[in-house]
C-alpha cells in the first residue's frame, strides 16, 4: 500500500458513527469481559471505584496498538499497527486464539517476548462470499506491564466492533496510542521490561497488602469464580504455586476467563518474606504451539491454552489443569494432588471470613474499604507469611525440630501435607528436621 493510501485511512469519516471518539475519559473500563465458566460467556464483571486498587495516576506504558484480521486466503494477519516497525511476529495467533472462530466475542491476555498484551476479539456475520459469511478481527495493545492493561478493555471492545463495521478507519486507535504511549527501554533487556517480582519491589508491601505487580484489578467475581470453580482443589494449586512449579491451564474457548485463573494462581503464592530463594512465578497467560520452545527454558510459570496438544508435552509442565481436573507430569508429585484435611479446614476458614464480610456489609450496612477480593488475597498472603516465618524461626532454633503441632499451627495436616512440606523446605533450602512420622513407614 502506498504511503498516501495509508494516510487516507487515518482520516475521520464525515459520516456520523455510533462509536464514541476516543478521549482519555474512556480509559476506565466498565467491565473486564466474560467471567462465567459457561461457554456462552455472557456474564460480565462490573468494576466500581472500590473494586479497583489502581488509580489513573499510575502511568500507562503502552508501546504498540494493532489490529488482527482473519483472511480467508492467508489466515490470521496483522492488518495494521503503530508503530509500524513493531515486531509482532506471532501476535496474530495470540490476539485471535485457536478456536475463537466458534465464538461471537472473547478477550485474551498474553505475552510477546518481554511485553504483555491484551486483545479483544469479535466475530461478525456478513453477507459476503469472499469472507465466507464471517468477519473476524481483534484489536489489541502491548505494554511493558500487565498491571494496567485492564483499564483499556472497554476501549478495545468498542474499537473491535468499530473495525468490523468500518474497516480501515484507524484514526481513533492512532489517537489512543499517541495519548497513552510509553517508551520502550533502549537496552531491551528483560530486566527492564518485566514486571517486578515480589522480592524485588522498591517498597515491600505490608502484611496482607497486594503488591503492585499483582494489581491487575479486583473485579467483583474474579476470585469468587475461582473458588467456586476449583473448591478444595484450589489448595492443591496453592501448593504448586508456592513450590513455584510450571502450571498450565487448559480449556476450550472462551479463553478470557481462563486468563483470570492464571492471575488468581499467581496471587495464591503472594508473600513479602525477604531472604527466600525466590524464583519469579511468571504469568505467561495465553500460550500456543509457537511458545513451546520458549517454555522449555522456563523453570517456573503459569499459563493457559486452548490447544490440547500441550497435554502430551509433559516435559513442558509440572501441573496440567484440564478445567477442574488437576494432574502432575511426574510420579514424584502425585502425592501433592491429594486434598488433605488441612485443605478442607483452610477452605472452611476462608469461607467463614467471606461470609462474615458479606454479613457485615449487606446485613449490618457497614461501610468497608475492603472488598471480597482483597479478603481472599489477604487470606493467602497472611497464610503464606505465617508458614514461611514459622519455618524460618524453627530453622534458626537450637534443635531445628518441626513437629506435628507446628504443622497444625500453620494450617497443614501432619499426615496429608507431609510430602508437600518436605518439597517446600527442600525447594527453599530451609534447614529443619521433620519430626512427623511418614504414614507409610511407621516406627
Amino acid at each position: 500500500m502506498a504511503s498516501d493510501d495509508k494516510l487516507l485511512l487515518l482520516v475521520e469519516n464525515d459520516e456520523p458513527s455510533e462509536f464514541p471518539k476516543y478521549t482519555p475519559k474512556s480509559l476506565i473500563p466498565q467491565s473486564l469481559g466474560p467471567i462465567s465458566d459457561r461457554p456462552s460467556g455472557n456474564e460480565r464483571i462490573n468494576i466500581s471505584s472500590s473494586s479497583s486498587v489502581l488509580t489513573l495516576a499510575e502511568r500507562d506504558s503502552i508501546v504498540a496498538i494493532f489490529v488482527v484480521a482473519f483472511d480467508t486466503r492467508s489466515g490470521n494477519i496483522i492488518e495494521w499497527c503503530v508503530p509500524e516497525e513493531t515486531e509482532l511476529d506471532g501476535v496474530e495467533f495470540k490476539a485471535m486464539t485457536s478456536g475463537s472462530h466458534t465464538l461471537d466475542n472473547d478477550f485474551v491476555y498474553f505475552r510477546k517476548d518481554n511485553l504483555f498484551g491484551l486483545a479483544c476479539f469479535e466475530n461478525m456475520k456478513v453477507d459476503s462470499e469472499i469472507e465466507r459469511g464471517a468477519r473476524m478481527k481483534s484489536v489489541g495493545i502491548l505494554s511493558l506491564s500487565y498491571t494496567t492493561l485492564y483499564r483499556h478493555m472497554q476501549f478495545l471492545e468498542t474499537q473491535v466492533r468499530h473495525q468490523l463495521e468500518t474497516p480501515g478507519n484507524y484514526s481513533q486507535l492512532l489517537a489512543f496510542y499517541n495519548d497513552r504511549k510509553g517508551i520502550l527501554p533502549s537496552d531491551g533487556t528483560s530486566e527492564t521490561l518485566k514486571a517486578p517480582s515480589p522480592g524485588s519491589t522498591p517498597s515491600t508491601p505490608s502484611r496482607g497488602e497486594i503488591p503492585p505487580e499483582l494489581r491487575i484489578t479486583h473485579p467483583a467475581g474474579c476470585f469468587n469464580q475461582f473458588i467456586k470453580f476449583f473448591g478444595e482443589k484450589m489448595f492443591v494449586l496453592w501448593k504448586f504455586a508456592l513450590l513455584q512449579r510450571r502450571i498450565i491451564f487448559f480449556s476450550p474457548p472462551p479463553i478470557g476467563v481462563v486468563c483470570y485463573r492464571v492471575y488468581c494462581a499467581c496471587c495464591l503464592a503472594n508473600h513479602s518474606i525477604p531472604g527466600l530463594n525466590n524464583i519469579e512465578l511468571r504469568p505467561h497467560f495465553y500460550v500456543n504451539v509457537a511458545d513451546i520452545e520458549a517454555l522449555e527454558s522456563e523453570v517456573s510459570y503459569v499459563a493457559c491454552t486452548t490447544e490440547k496438544i500441550f497435554e502430551s508435552k509433559t516435559h513442558l509442565y509440572d501441573v496440567y489443569v484440564d478445567n477442574q481436573n488437576v494432574k502432575a507430569s511426574s510420579i514424584a508429585l502425585q502425592d501433592l494432588l491429594k486434598v488433605s484435611d488441612g485443605d478442607r479446614e483452610k477452605l472452611a476458614r476462608l469461607n467463614n471470613l467471606r461470609s462474615a464480610h458479606k454479613f457485615s456489609t449487606e446485613e449490618m450496612g457497614e461501610v468497608s474499604s475492603t472488598n471480597e477480593e482483597e479478603i481472599i488475597t489477604s487470606f493467602f498472603t497472611e497464610m503464606n507469611e505465617r508458614l514461611f516465618q514459622t519455618l524460618l524461626d524453627i530453622s534458626q532454633s537450637q534443635d531445628r525440630q518441626l513437629t506435628s503441632d507446628h504443622m497444625k499451627s500453620i494450617g497443614l495436616d501432619p499426615t496429608g501435607d507431609r510430602a508437600f512440606l518436605m518439597e517446600l523446605v527442600e525447594h527453599y533450602g530451609i534447614d529443619v528436621v521433620l519430626m512427623v512420622d511418614n504414614p507409610c513407614c511407621p516406627k
